[in-house]
Protein backbone atom coordinates (compact mmCIF):
# COMPACT_ATOMS: atom_id res chain seq x y z
CA UNK A 1 0.00 0.00 0.00
CA UNK A 2 0.96 3.63 -0.47
CA UNK A 3 0.37 6.39 2.08
CA UNK A 4 0.66 10.16 1.82
CA UNK A 5 0.57 13.18 4.10
CA UNK A 6 -1.12 16.21 2.59
CA UNK A 7 -2.57 19.68 3.00
CA UNK A 8 -5.89 20.58 1.39
CA UNK A 9 -6.62 23.86 -0.40
CA UNK A 10 -8.29 25.09 2.80
CA UNK A 11 -5.14 24.41 4.81
CA UNK A 12 -6.32 21.25 6.56
CA UNK A 13 -3.57 18.71 7.14
CA UNK A 14 -4.25 15.01 6.82
CA UNK A 15 -3.05 11.64 5.64
CA UNK A 16 -4.45 8.82 3.61
CA UNK A 17 -4.00 5.77 1.44
CA UNK A 18 -3.14 6.44 -2.19
CA UNK A 19 -4.65 4.35 -4.99
CA UNK A 20 -3.74 5.76 -8.39
CA UNK A 21 -4.80 9.41 -8.25
CA UNK A 22 -7.33 8.93 -5.44
CA UNK A 23 -6.59 9.42 -1.73
CA UNK A 24 -8.74 7.63 0.83
CA UNK A 25 -8.75 10.22 3.61
CA UNK A 26 -7.92 8.52 6.92
CA UNK A 27 -7.50 11.73 8.91
CA UNK A 28 -10.63 11.24 11.02
CA UNK A 29 -9.27 8.01 12.47
CA UNK A 30 -5.82 9.11 13.64
CA UNK A 31 -4.08 12.42 14.18
CA UNK A 32 -1.48 11.79 11.49
CA UNK A 33 0.47 9.07 9.73
CA UNK A 34 3.01 8.78 12.54
CA UNK A 35 0.22 8.22 15.07
CA UNK A 36 -1.35 5.50 12.92
CA UNK A 37 2.04 3.79 12.59
CA UNK A 38 2.72 4.12 16.32
CA UNK A 39 -0.64 2.64 17.28
CA UNK A 40 -0.21 -0.24 14.83
CA UNK A 41 -3.54 0.47 13.15
CA UNK A 42 -2.45 1.76 9.74
CA UNK A 43 -3.29 -1.33 7.69
CA UNK A 44 -6.75 -1.64 9.26
CA UNK A 45 -7.91 1.92 8.59
CA UNK A 46 -10.52 2.68 5.95
CA UNK A 47 -12.89 5.48 5.04
CA UNK A 48 -15.58 6.47 2.56
CA UNK A 49 -14.06 9.93 2.21
CA UNK A 50 -11.84 10.40 -0.83
CA UNK A 51 -9.82 13.24 -2.31
CA UNK A 52 -8.20 13.77 -5.68
CA UNK A 53 -4.42 13.79 -5.59
CA UNK A 54 -4.54 16.87 -7.84
CA UNK A 55 -6.46 18.81 -5.18
CA UNK A 56 -3.94 18.52 -2.35
CA UNK A 57 -0.35 19.52 -1.65
CA UNK A 58 1.84 16.62 -0.58
CA UNK A 59 4.04 17.14 2.44
CA UNK A 60 6.91 15.08 3.77
CA UNK A 61 5.67 11.50 4.09
CA UNK A 62 6.10 11.73 7.86
CA UNK A 63 5.99 15.46 8.62
CA UNK A 64 6.77 15.12 12.32
CA UNK A 65 9.35 12.37 12.95
CA UNK A 66 11.04 12.35 16.32
CA UNK A 67 14.38 11.61 14.68
CA UNK A 68 15.80 11.82 11.16
CA UNK A 69 19.05 9.92 10.64
CA UNK A 70 21.25 10.08 7.56
CA UNK A 71 23.95 7.61 6.55
CA UNK A 72 27.10 9.04 5.01
CA UNK A 73 29.29 7.36 2.40
CA UNK A 74 27.18 4.20 2.23
CA UNK A 75 27.97 3.39 -1.41
CA UNK A 76 31.53 2.58 -2.44
CA UNK A 77 31.27 4.90 -5.44
CA UNK A 78 30.46 7.84 -3.18
CA UNK A 79 33.07 6.89 -0.58
CA UNK A 80 35.74 6.77 -3.25
CA UNK A 81 34.78 10.06 -4.89
CA UNK A 82 34.97 11.81 -1.52
CA UNK A 83 38.29 10.19 -0.60
CA UNK A 84 36.94 8.94 2.72
CA UNK A 85 38.61 5.97 4.36
CA UNK A 86 36.59 2.78 4.74
CA UNK A 87 35.10 2.32 8.22
CA UNK A 88 33.88 -0.62 10.26
CA UNK A 89 30.66 1.16 11.23
CA UNK A 90 28.09 3.32 9.43
CA UNK A 91 28.67 7.07 9.43
CA UNK A 92 25.56 8.60 11.00
CA UNK A 93 24.47 12.23 11.22
CA UNK A 94 21.11 13.83 11.89
CA UNK A 95 18.65 16.17 10.24
CA UNK A 96 16.08 18.35 11.94
CA UNK A 97 12.46 17.56 11.11
CA UNK A 98 11.81 21.15 10.07
CA UNK A 99 14.32 20.81 7.21
CA UNK A 100 11.99 18.32 5.49
CA UNK A 101 9.74 19.18 2.55
CA UNK A 102 7.41 17.38 0.18
CA UNK A 103 6.98 16.35 -3.43
CA UNK A 104 6.64 19.27 -5.86
CA UNK A 105 7.63 21.72 -3.14
CA UNK A 106 10.49 24.16 -3.84
CA UNK A 107 13.99 23.59 -2.54
CA UNK A 108 15.07 27.07 -1.51
CA UNK A 109 18.67 27.91 -2.34
CA UNK A 110 19.89 29.93 0.66
CA UNK A 111 21.21 33.39 -0.06
CA UNK A 112 24.40 32.57 1.85
CA UNK A 113 25.56 29.89 -0.63
CA UNK A 114 25.72 28.88 -4.28
CA UNK A 115 26.89 25.32 -3.55
CA UNK A 116 23.58 23.45 -3.51
CA UNK A 117 24.05 19.74 -4.24
CA UNK A 118 21.79 16.73 -4.84
CA UNK A 119 21.87 13.39 -3.02
CA UNK A 120 19.23 10.85 -4.07
CA UNK A 121 18.54 8.28 -1.36
CA UNK A 122 16.15 5.61 -0.16
CA UNK A 123 14.37 6.61 3.05
CA UNK A 124 13.36 3.96 5.57
CA UNK A 125 10.42 4.70 7.88
CA UNK A 126 10.44 2.86 11.20
CA UNK A 127 7.20 1.08 12.07
CA UNK A 128 8.05 -0.66 15.32
CA UNK A 129 10.38 0.98 17.78
CA UNK A 130 13.04 -0.66 19.87
CA UNK A 131 16.48 -0.63 21.39
CA UNK A 132 19.29 -3.07 20.60
CA UNK A 133 17.42 -4.41 17.57
CA UNK A 134 19.24 -7.34 16.00
CA UNK A 135 20.08 -7.42 12.31
CA UNK A 136 17.99 -10.58 12.04
CA UNK A 137 14.89 -8.77 13.34
CA UNK A 138 15.59 -5.33 11.89
CA UNK A 139 13.47 -5.54 8.76
CA UNK A 140 10.38 -6.40 10.80
CA UNK A 141 10.70 -2.91 12.30
CA UNK A 142 10.22 -1.18 8.92
CA UNK A 143 6.86 0.48 8.13
CA UNK A 144 7.83 1.48 4.62
CA UNK A 145 10.10 3.23 2.18
CA UNK A 146 10.16 6.50 0.25
CA UNK A 147 12.42 8.62 -1.93
CA UNK A 148 14.61 11.21 -0.21
CA UNK A 149 16.87 13.98 -1.48
CA UNK A 150 19.51 14.77 1.14
CA UNK A 151 20.10 18.16 -0.45
CA UNK A 152 23.38 19.59 0.82
CA UNK A 153 24.74 23.11 1.12
CA UNK A 154 28.32 22.02 0.60
CA UNK A 155 30.31 25.04 1.75
CA UNK A 156 28.37 25.09 5.01
CA UNK A 157 28.76 21.33 5.31
CA UNK A 158 32.52 21.77 5.05
CA UNK A 159 32.95 24.71 7.42
CA UNK A 160 34.13 22.15 9.99
CA UNK A 161 34.28 18.36 10.27
CA UNK A 162 30.64 18.32 11.44
CA UNK A 163 27.99 18.08 8.70
CA UNK A 164 25.08 19.58 10.66
CA UNK A 165 24.94 23.13 9.21
CA UNK A 166 25.07 22.03 5.57
CA UNK A 167 22.38 19.40 6.04
CA UNK A 168 19.70 21.42 7.81
CA UNK A 169 18.76 24.46 5.78
CA UNK A 170 14.96 24.77 5.46
CA UNK A 171 13.34 22.75 2.62
CA UNK A 172 16.54 20.80 1.87
CA UNK A 173 15.13 17.42 2.90
CA UNK A 174 12.51 16.54 0.26
CA UNK A 175 10.82 13.29 1.26
CA UNK A 176 8.10 11.52 -0.74
CA UNK A 177 5.93 11.49 -2.71
CA UNK A 178 4.52 8.59 -0.68
CA UNK A 179 5.46 5.75 1.65
CA UNK A 180 5.32 2.24 0.19
CA UNK A 181 4.83 -0.66 2.58
CA UNK A 182 7.42 -3.48 2.48
CA UNK A 183 4.99 -6.02 1.02
CA UNK A 184 4.39 -3.80 -1.99
CA UNK A 185 8.02 -2.66 -2.30
CA UNK A 186 9.30 -6.24 -2.47
CA UNK A 187 12.98 -7.12 -2.87
CA UNK A 188 14.86 -3.86 -3.31
CA UNK A 189 18.35 -5.22 -3.94
CA UNK A 190 18.25 -4.63 -7.71
CA UNK A 191 16.10 -1.49 -7.61
CA UNK A 192 17.99 1.56 -8.85
CA UNK A 193 18.30 4.87 -7.05
CA UNK A 194 18.21 7.35 -9.94
CA UNK A 195 18.75 11.08 -9.53
CA UNK A 196 18.12 13.45 -12.42
CA UNK A 197 19.05 17.11 -12.69
CA UNK A 198 16.73 18.58 -15.29
CA UNK A 199 16.76 15.80 -17.93
CA UNK A 200 20.19 14.35 -17.15
CA UNK A 201 20.83 11.26 -15.03
CA UNK A 202 23.46 12.29 -12.49
CA UNK A 203 23.30 9.32 -10.08
CA UNK A 204 22.21 5.73 -10.63
CA UNK A 205 23.03 2.64 -8.60
CA UNK A 206 21.14 -0.35 -7.16
CA UNK A 207 20.17 -0.36 -3.51
CA UNK A 208 21.94 -3.70 -3.10
CA UNK A 209 25.28 -1.92 -3.50
CA UNK A 210 25.03 -0.30 -0.06
CA UNK A 211 28.12 -0.90 2.06
CA UNK A 212 25.99 -1.21 5.19
CA UNK A 213 22.59 -2.76 4.39
CA UNK A 214 19.40 -1.39 5.91
CA UNK A 215 19.26 -4.10 8.59
CA UNK A 216 22.81 -3.29 9.69
CA UNK A 217 22.04 0.42 9.89
CA UNK A 218 18.88 -0.14 11.95
CA UNK A 219 20.74 -2.42 14.36
CA UNK A 220 23.61 0.06 14.71
CA UNK A 221 21.43 3.12 15.32
CA UNK A 222 19.23 1.30 17.82
CA UNK A 223 22.34 0.41 19.80
CA UNK A 224 22.97 4.04 20.76
CA UNK A 225 19.43 5.48 20.79
CA UNK A 226 15.91 4.07 20.88
CA UNK A 227 14.18 4.00 17.51
CA UNK A 228 10.55 5.11 17.53
CA UNK A 229 7.70 4.60 15.08
CA UNK A 230 7.86 7.26 12.40
CA UNK A 231 11.61 7.80 12.70
CA UNK A 232 13.29 8.21 9.32
CA UNK A 233 16.61 6.85 8.07
CA UNK A 234 18.00 8.27 4.81
CA UNK A 235 20.20 5.36 3.85
CA UNK A 236 22.96 7.02 1.82
CA UNK A 237 23.62 8.31 -1.68
CA UNK A 238 25.45 6.76 -4.65
CA UNK A 239 28.41 8.36 -6.36
CA UNK A 240 27.98 11.20 -8.81
CA UNK A 241 27.32 14.13 -6.50
CA UNK A 242 27.83 17.55 -8.01
CA UNK A 243 30.58 18.60 -5.62
CA UNK A 244 32.95 15.90 -6.86
CA UNK A 245 32.58 16.61 -10.57
CA UNK A 246 35.09 18.63 -12.56
CA UNK A 247 33.92 21.33 -12.76
CA UNK A 248 31.46 21.04 -9.87
CA UNK A 249 27.81 20.79 -10.83
CA UNK A 250 25.72 22.92 -8.51
CA UNK A 251 21.95 23.22 -8.62
CA UNK A 252 20.62 26.70 -9.33
CA UNK A 253 17.26 28.48 -9.31
CA UNK A 254 15.04 27.17 -12.09
CA UNK A 255 16.54 23.67 -12.06
CA UNK A 256 14.37 20.62 -11.48
CA UNK A 257 15.79 17.71 -9.51
CA UNK A 258 14.18 14.29 -9.13
CA UNK A 259 14.85 11.08 -7.24
CA UNK A 260 13.24 7.94 -8.67
CA UNK A 261 13.34 4.56 -6.92
CA UNK A 262 11.23 1.82 -8.51
CA UNK A 263 7.99 1.26 -6.57
CA UNK A 264 8.65 4.33 -4.43
CA UNK A 265 7.91 6.52 -7.44
CA UNK A 266 9.53 9.80 -8.33
CA UNK A 267 10.18 12.73 -5.99
CA UNK A 268 10.36 16.00 -7.94
CA UNK A 269 11.40 19.45 -6.71
CA UNK A 270 12.33 22.75 -8.31
CA UNK A 271 15.08 25.04 -7.05
CA UNK A 272 14.09 28.59 -6.12
CA UNK A 273 16.11 31.50 -4.74
CA UNK A 274 15.67 32.66 -1.16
Amino acid sequence: MKYVSFTTASGQQGFGRLDGDVITDLSAQAADLKTAITEGILSSLNSETTLSLADVTLGPVVPNPDKVFCVGHNYETHRQETGRAATDHPSIFVRFADSLSGHNQPIVMPKVSTQLDFEGELAVIIGKGGRYISEQDAMSHVAGYACFNDTSVRDWQWHTRQFTPGKNFPTTGPFGPYMVTPDEAGDLSEVQVTTRLNDDIVQQQPIGDMIFPIATVIAYISSFTPLKPGDVIASGTPGGVGAKRNPPLWMKPGDTVSVEIGPMGKLVNTITAE
